[in-house]
């Protein structure tokens, strides 16, 4: 279905097409007209499906139909909550882009950033704003923003945001906007906290569920690497280079990790840069815009990177250490395989973690395919395959024998019957010839 059908005006429509959006996907043939139409919205929708688009285009066309007069100091009549820093920058720069021929303004606001350029924006006046709720909390107490003149209130990525501890902002944010406003919430499953969520925001919202994880993961081809944990690294480099791949997402468990695993294929010979809350936002921006440019090789990451990077062919990426939460792994091989393309998504898993991955397999609702790297075997195993093919001798063996006794059993019955038939026809020939021989002397 085309952007237009949904209900879309010129400048918008023809815009999404200049960027390369032809059809529109599940989740927007759903979401845009509901928006449109003011109705709150609870999305259920993977990564990777085109969610942005579905509440900011219908967003912009809301907004553009009622422009402030131009002495009018611009308010803040969108707030687009997010949980990272990465997804605030993509999806302030969306927003940018989609409304580009609109007389609108937005901005993104997250930490790590000096506040001042920040506050300039703030003061210029802006219709849309994009913000962690961290820094929109500084802000708010620095007097730099208002919210009272918020219309639309979005929530992307609901059950991140709840995860990373902002339960107590989102409680203090709802009460600062206005009770009469269109919500949105989006989030990748509807769990309880999200349902915590819209009771929160007091909205009894119309629910759009798209796929389930497990239909979105089988889109990515899986494959489990059996090894032993301090293998890991040497395996992770020797696959890089053997098989020349040049753009690879990692994804660690901790920053501890990630320096290690990064310094190890920095030193061995592969172009990698580092990703984790540790770095500073510029070096964790220079690092995301040398590895989507190609300039890198390897980008070795916590999970920070597993929501809020948009690589349209990422080819490789491979779990180091399974994730903490098993909703993480789907995140982390969302990254791959994005916009029709095809990806490929790869764990290493020592058997401390094989709990983890059986918890990823209940997720998914299917086995995991499973191998082992030749020369990376896990001790265990080759031992228990060592076992296995010696006690597979020793049946063979003793199968040899007792076939080779039944065999001279069978050969020696045979060659008893065959004794006793020719004796058999041996006595009968005697007993003939002897009856002829009497016939002949009465004669």
């Amino acid at each position: 279905m085309s952007f237009e059908k949904l209900g879309l005006v010129p400048e918008l429509f023809t815009t999404v097409g200049e960027l390369g959006y032809t059809k529109a996907t599940p989740v927007q043939k759903k979401v845009i007209p509901l928006v449109l139409d003011g109705k709150d919205v609870m999305a259920t929708a993977q990564t990777g499906t085109g969610k942005t688009a579905a509440y900011a285009l219908p967003i912009l066309q809301l907004l553009a139909k009622k422009e402030t007069k131009e002495k009018t100091k611009r308010a803040i009549r969108a707030l687009v909550l997010v949980p990272t820093r990465e997804l605030a920058a993509q999806v302030g720069k969306s927003i940018e882009s989609y409304g580009k021929k609109l007389k609108l303004q937005s901005c993104a606001i997250y930490g790590g950033v000096k506040f001042t350029p920040q506050t300039k924006k703030l003061e210029r006046g802006i219709d849309i704003l994009v913000a962690t709720p961290g820094r929109l909390m500084e802000h708010i107490k620095q007097g730099n923003l208002n919210l009272s003149k918020v219309e639309i209130l979005v929530f992307d990525e609901s059950d991140r945001i709840l995860d990373m501890g902002f339960w107590e902002e989102i409680v203090t944010i709802s009460q600062m906007v206005p009770q009469k406003r269109q919500t949105l919430l989006f989030s990748v499953e509807q769990s309880k906290s999200v349902k915590r969520f819209s009771e929160l925001t007091s909205i009894k919202p119309i629910n759009v569920t798209i796929n389930n994880q497990g239909d979105l993961a089988k889109k990515v081809k899986q494959t489990i690497y059996v090894c032993d944990q301090d293998k890991k690294t040497a395996l992770l480099s020797f696959m890089i280079g053997s098989r020349n791949w040049h753009q690879v997402l990692v994804f660690t468990k901790t920053r501890a990790s990630a320096d290690e695993v990064g310094e190890y294929l920095e030193k061995s010979g592969l172009k990698t840069l580092i990703l984790h809350g540790d770095k500073a936002h510029s070096q964790r921006t220079k690092a995301l815009k040398d590895f989507k440019a190609g300039n890198i090789r390897v980008l070795v990451a916590t999970d920070i990177a597993s929501r809020g990077l948009d690589i349209e062919d990422l080819p490789h990426v491979i779990n180091y250490e399974l994730p903490g939460d098993a909703e993480d792994y789907i995140h982390r091989i969302g990254r791959t395989g994005r916009a029709g393309n095809e990806g490929e998504a790869i764990s290493l898993v020592c058997k401390e973690e094989k709990s983890v991955l059986k918890e990823i397999e209940r997720l998914l609702k299917y086995a995991l395919q499973v191998e082992f790297f030749e020369g990376y075997e896990p001790k265990d195993w080759i031992e228990k395959e060592a076992r296995k093919h010696t006690l597979r001798g020793k049946i063979e063996r003793s199968q040899e024998k007792r076939n080779k006794t039944a065999n001279n059993v069978v050969g020696m019955r045979k060659k008893k019957a065959n004794d006793k038939n020719a004796q058999k026809k041996a006595t009968m020939k005697k007993r003939k010839n002897s009856k002829m021989k009497v016939s002949t002397q009465k004669k």
